[in-house]
Parts: C-alpha cells; structure tokens; sequence
C-alpha cells in the first residue's frame, strides 16, 4: 500500500519541521510505504529549505495562488506519483498526525474519501461562528450525499487517487467542491472523528 501524504504551506517555517516529523514518527509505527509532498505556495521564509531538510519532496509555485490552486497543483503532482491512498493534511498542526493511520485505514476498508470530522466526537478549536457556519454545510452536504457527515470543510482527509483524478473548477476552496464531485460520482464519503489543536 503506497501513501503519499500532501501539505500545502505558504509562509510555514514556524510549524512545517513539527508537522512533518509528527507524520514520520506516526507513520514509521506502520506497515504502509510513504512519502510526503509539500507544495509550497510561494513562500517568502524558509518553507522550502525545511520541508527538503526534513526528507519531503517540495513543489513550488512561482507566486502565491491560494489554498485553492495549490489543492489542485498537488493533485496534479500527487497523480504523477500514482499512490494507492492520498492524505492531505494542514502546514500549522491543526490535524494530529495519529489519525492518519486510522483514515488510510477507513480508504482499506471502501470509503472513497474519508474526512477527518471536528464536530462529531471531536474536539474543534475554532470559534463558534466558524463552528456553526460548518455544521449548517454539514446539514446540506449530508442530505445531497445521503450520508451522515458533520464536516464538509475539514482540510484533513484521505482518498483514493480516483478521487484526486476529479476535475475541480473553483478558485477559492476545494472542500465542498471535492465532495460534490465525489457525491456526482456515486462515491463512497465517510468521517473519522478528530480532536485538532489551536
């Protein structure tokens, strides 16, 4: 089972060393062939030199696009690299990397695209609004999709490389789009509940 794990990072020196080496040690302790990709998103710090120095393949864009078109520049890279199971994770720390484990499991089993869930038994950070304006997409997305679902705009997820072969048009989030896409395709969406950090 091949795994590449994605994180898209724009000015991330802070947190990017942390966060890679919390995905090694978590996926050393399993059986799964890795890499990790950081697509970098024009950085101005020292993103870059890091995520080299700390084992991860590095793509760059020449200039800042947003979290929407690098999301589609790694699926494009992610493509290339043909992986059984792709998990795309945040550059801050929010997600813990313990959960990956469990998600690549949950794609073993036959989900399609697994969402790693802050308000189901987890526990989220965030503030209320953001919370609340979540669980009202959850609402929406849960009956378009016929399936249970209390985060639809989590960053942190795992999918099949069927599901980064969808074609994605917007240029401000992917979230929902990925899942309309995956829903239009009878794919199968479930959750693992989370607890993230500030």
């Amino acid at each position: 089972m091949k795994v590449v794990i994605t994180i898209p990072a724009y000015n991330e020196e802070a947190n990017l060393e942390r966060v890679i080496k919390e995905i090694v040690e978590t996926m050393n302790k399993t059986e799964y062939s890795f890499s990790i990709v950081v697509v970098d998103d024009g950085s101005k710090d020292k993103t870059r030199e890091i995520a080299k120095n700390n084992g991860a393949k590095v793509i760059s864009n020449e200039r800042n696009l947003g979290l929407a078109e690098t999301f589609k520049r790694e699926m494009v890279e992610c493509i290339k690299l043909k992986p059984d199971i792709i998990i795309h994770t945040d550059a801050d720390g929010q997600y813990p990397a313990d959960y990956i484990p469990e998600m690549i499991k949950k794609v073993e089993q036959g989900y399609d695209l697994v969402l790693g869930a802050r308000f189901g038994k987890g526990n989220y950070s965030g503030s209320l609004t953001k919370k609340l304006g979540n669980i009202a997409f959850a609402k929406v997305f849960s009956g378009l999709l016929k399936t249970k679902l209390t985060d639809t705009t989590t960053g942190f997820r795992a999918f099949t490389l069927e599901v980064a072969k969808l074609p994605l048009i917007n240029n401000f989030t992917y979230t929902q789009e990925q899942l309309i896409r995956a829903g239009k395709a009878k794919m199968k969406v479930g959750e693992v509940p989370i607890s993230t950090r500030k």
